[in-house]
């Protein structure tokens, strides 16, 4: 087993380029990249990609060399974090990729405090649209992202209905130590040295490094079993700052356990998870509440049944903490219940893409035991400038509740890159509709700050055509409404009281005649051009459509 990690290990590192802005100078691989892997589908996949891991996928490991058969991995021999070349990079890639086009990258080396660490540092893995469909097995449409990503929302929603609603669950397994690559180094007490692992200070202005990655795994008598996301700064050698939030599941299981007047928690934190249970641990899939105190549902089930193969666990060195068996990494810590004894802890540059503020106190954790595979692998989260995780399961799920309550409801989306604000559309056939549909998200979406509402025949994907229909079918007076003071996101940089926000609902669909709009709508020059040359296109694609696709982008 050790072997075969570390030999696709070497696969996978190996002929990298060489200083990270020489080799991102060379942007043809980027752009060979995005010109995206040949569909594929069962049986009938092209052949460059029979060899490589197919879903499910068990660990991190296989899920990037599936991202690298796709061409949708940058490798790098070593790159200078003293410098900030990391999110300097990234940002470059996002200038010209965009945020959803932008690939995974991976760093061999990495200097952090004038040493050079050994990694990988890995980032960015799944920000890219065809994500979506890799991560289900799904064909991935060349040259159409929007196509692409459509054919994962279908697929999310027939698994849903298939499951009456639901996401299915698969019970996990658990296996023996020897099974579990995430047990190969055990470092116990002062053998720990977290700083020696290749975490990094993502920005500037960041309180310092952290670990940003980690699936925060947590048990509670009442509440059950839980795990999320959560960000640690690294505060010394065995020492983490916790920072869940207030309206976060960890937290409440954190205060149930002050409550019972405990001084101090044992949990697991896990690192380079599998693909579905990275996409779980950072949204909200899963049903969570605390009315009567409902237990949590079991996301380790819901990932098995995702996958469609359960997830092999094994237990924690400390407690009875079941954790997945091929995570790069645990870090099993005691938390320290005491007021006296939090901590500042921050800042941190947060998903809305600004600094968020240093916070007076927060939670510090000893850590007790690392576990990890040999040479572990470290992702880092490029918070604010990437799409954290595919979002097809939520957007299906949430498309779902939305149709039951929408009778017009065609589309839905929440842009990682205009955090704050949702589009939806909406197939309409009378007045009042759209600005209904809108205040029904805003109440219900604490991200939802501005909800954009247009009709059938707009590509929601497409911020283009988003603005187009606000540019030329809304009127500020009357198709909107302010809500002038409701629950918000509580990292919104504008917020001036926390987790509250004012929010706008914007009906861009066409204003129809009890809305003051007009008894006939024009046409847009794409309608008009489609009615009155319906050949046009197909002419010019078998003419020119080699010469557009060979074009390099000045």
């Amino acid at each position: 087993m050790s072997d075969e990690h570390n030999t696709r290990r070497e696969v996978l590192t190996a002929g990298a380029a060489g200083t990270a802005f020489a080799a991102f100078a060379a942007a043809a691989y980027v752009q060979d990249a995005q010109k995206g892997a040949k569909p594929y589908a069962g049986a009938g996949m092209a052949s460059s990609l029979q060899t490589v891991p197919q879903a499910p996928f068990d660990g991190m490991r296989d899920w990037i060399a599936a991202l690298e058969a796709h061409g949708l991995l940058m490798r790098f021999d070593r790159i200078d974090q003293d410098a900030y070349q990391i999110p300097a990079l990234f940002f470059k890639a996002t200038d010209m990729y965009s945020m959803y086009g932008a690939p995974c990258m991976m760093f061999d080396e990495v200097k952090i405090d004038g040493e050079w660490i050994k990694g990988p540092v890995i980032i960015n893995h799944q920000g890219h649209w065809n994500t979506d469909a890799i991560i289900w097995n799904l064909p991935v449409i060349s040259g159409d992202h929007y196509g692409t990503y459509r054919g994962a929302l279908d697929y999310m929603k027939n698994v849903l209905a298939e499951n009456d609603g639901n996401v299915p669950e698969l019970p996990p397994v658990e296996v023996s130590r020897d099974q579990a690559p995430v047990k190969e180094v055990v470092r116990n007490g002062d053998e720990i040295d977290i700083t020696k692992y290749a975490f990094v200070k993502t920005n500037p202005a960041d309180g310092g490094r952290y670990v940003n990655t980690g699936s925060h795994f947590m048990e509670d008598p009442e509440l059950g079993v839980n795990f999320g996301t959560y960000r640690c700064q690294i505060k010394g050698p065995r020492k983490l700052g916790i920072n869940p939030e207030p309206n976060q599941t960890g937290y409440k299981f954190i205060m149930a356990a002050r409550e019972r007047g405990e001084t101090e928690m044992k949990y697991s934190i896990v690192l380079g998870q599998d693909p579905v249970i990275w996409m779980l641990s950072g949204t909200r899939l899963a049903p969570r509440g605390f009315a009567a105190k409902p237990r949590p549902a079991d996301e380790i089930a819901m990932a098995g049944g995702l996958r469609g193969k359960p997830i092999d666990m094994v237990k924690s060195e400390n407690t009875d903490i079941m954790i997945p068996a091929h995570a790069e990494m645990v870090i099993e810590g005691t938390l320290n219940l005491r007021e006296e004894s939090m901590e500042p802890e921050g800042p941190f540059g947060e998903m809305f893409g600004y600094l968020g503020p240093e916070k007076p106190k927060n939670f510090v954790m000893t850590i007790d035991t690392i576990t990890h595979r040999k040479d572990p692998w470290i992702l880092n989260a490029m918070t604010g400038m990437q799409r954290g995780m595919v979002t097809a399961p939520m957007d299906a799920a949430y498309s779902i509740r939305l149709k039951e309550m929408i009778p017009q409801f065609v589309e839905y989306t929440n842009p990682q890159d205009t955090m704050g604000i949702v589009v939806l559309s909406i197939d309409k056939t009378g007045p009042g509709q759209g600005l209904a549909a809108g205040k029904m998200i805003a109440q219900r979406n604490p991200i939802a700050k501005v909800v954009i509402v247009v009709d059938k025949d707009i590509n929601i994907f497409d911020r283009t055509d988003v603005m187009f229909a606000v540019g030329s079918r809304w009127q500020p007076h009357p198709a909107s409404e302010v809500i002038e003071k409701t629950f918000g996101l509580m990292t919104d940089p504008s917020q001036v009281e926390y987790a509250k926000t004012s929010k706008i609902v914007i009906d861009a669909t066409k204003q129809v005649p009890g809305e003051g709009g007009k008894e006939v709508f024009p046409k847009t020059n794409r309608e008009l051009m489609i009615e009155g040359a319906p050949d046009a296109f197909a002419q010019v694609q078998e003419l020119f459509g080699d010469a557009l696709s060979k074009w390099k982008r000045a």
